[in-house]
């Protein structure tokens, strides 16, 4: 994996423009969006499977972790989302909504990968990931009701949907695994040796789905990633030394404090969007906001997960 993390944000990169490129072909455009979830799902259920159960359950038992996450990730953030939404995006409803959203909504599945390369405790972020599920699903109407000045009509089988297939399916499928191998352990370390890379795999391909389908909203509206750049980016430098001060006052490990810092920073693009283009499906420009969204956040969590690397090494030396 040393190798493969140098080059990340490359990858990255390659991902997104790959996908564009790819979405200029109809075809390509309308199918790609299917390919969202499968990949999704894979990723996780790598992920999942190489995850000890035991550490799963004792991060359940880390209760502080939880609401200091849920705060920042509920409380706080809409606050921030709102007051950027308001300073730099006001005489845009749309992509103020989109905004809104983008930021309301933690991420349930990659950001994992980011904890993972930082070096940080993945169990507790997996042990976090239904509440956070959960919490964004409810709280969404209200914080569109409260900071964006409307609602929207919401499809709920597609948050199940979401549940069953993006974490319950990989969860289950991986534990299922492990108990077929659990009387073969080298079969199980020989398995989990050749997996380690594939994540990152998997990530990639969704990304550059993502962008495959979505991407030609991007190339019609180029003048538009100008004004939320920087809304985008104040979010992640303020959040990420909300993070790191919070978790220092709470006495968090640097593990812990690395997965505290991912937690509430990487937002959930592939969610956000979906429920976007069913609630609203006559305001392109909200998922406009949504594409642009993790066009900066992938290359800025991969540099944030190369200084919570670089941080973690000065406080070993």
């Amino acid at each position: 994996m040393n190798r493969i993390e140098k080059f990340y944000p490359f990858i990255i990169f390659l991902a997104v423009i790959s996908g564009i490129n790819i979405g200029q072909v109809d075809l390509l455009r309308a199918n790609a969006e299917s390919f969202i979830v499968p990949l999704l799902v894979a990723m996780l259920y790598i992920t999942f499977f190489q995850i000890p159960m035991e550490e799963i359950k004792q991060a359940f038992k880390n209760i502080k972790f939880t609401y200091t996450s849920v705060l920042i990730n509920f409380v706080w953030t809409p606050i921030l989302a709102w007051l950027l939404a308001m300073g730099f995006l006001g005489d845009n409803a749309a992509l103020s909504i989109g905004f809104i959203m983008l930021m309301v909504t933690p991420c349930t599945d990659w950001y994992l990968i980011f904890t993972g390369i930082a070096k940080g405790n993945v169990a507790l972020s997996t042990a976090i990931l239904p509440l956070n599920l959960l919490l964004q699903v409810t709280l969404l109407p209200v914080f569109l009701l409260i900071f964006g000045g409307t609602t929207g009509v919401i499809d709920m089988g597609f948050f199940v949907k979401s549940i069953l297939m993006v974490l319950f399916i990989p969860f289950v499928l991986a534990v299922l695994t492990k108990a077929l191998l659990r009387n073969q352990k080298q079969v199980r370390d020989h398995f989990l040796s050749k997996l380690s890379m594939f994540p990152i795999i998997f990530l990639s391909l969704a990304i550059v789905a993502m962008f495959a389908s979505q991407g030609h909203l991007l190339l019609d509206h180029l003048d538009l990633m100008w004004q939320l750049t920087i809304p985008i980016l104040l979010f992640f430098i303020v959040n990420f030394f909300v993070g790191q001060k919070v978790g220092q006052l709470m006495s968090f490990s640097n593990p812990d404090r690395i997965s505290l810092s991912l937690t509430t920073l990487a937002r959930n693009s592939p969610i956000a969007l979906a429920i976007a283009m069913t609630a609203f499906p006559d305001q392109p420009l909200i998922a406009l906001t949504l594409v642009i969204g993790p066009l900066l956040e992938l290359p800025l969590l991969a540099i944030i997960t190369q200084l919570l690397l670089f941080f973690s090494k000065g406080k070993r030396t």
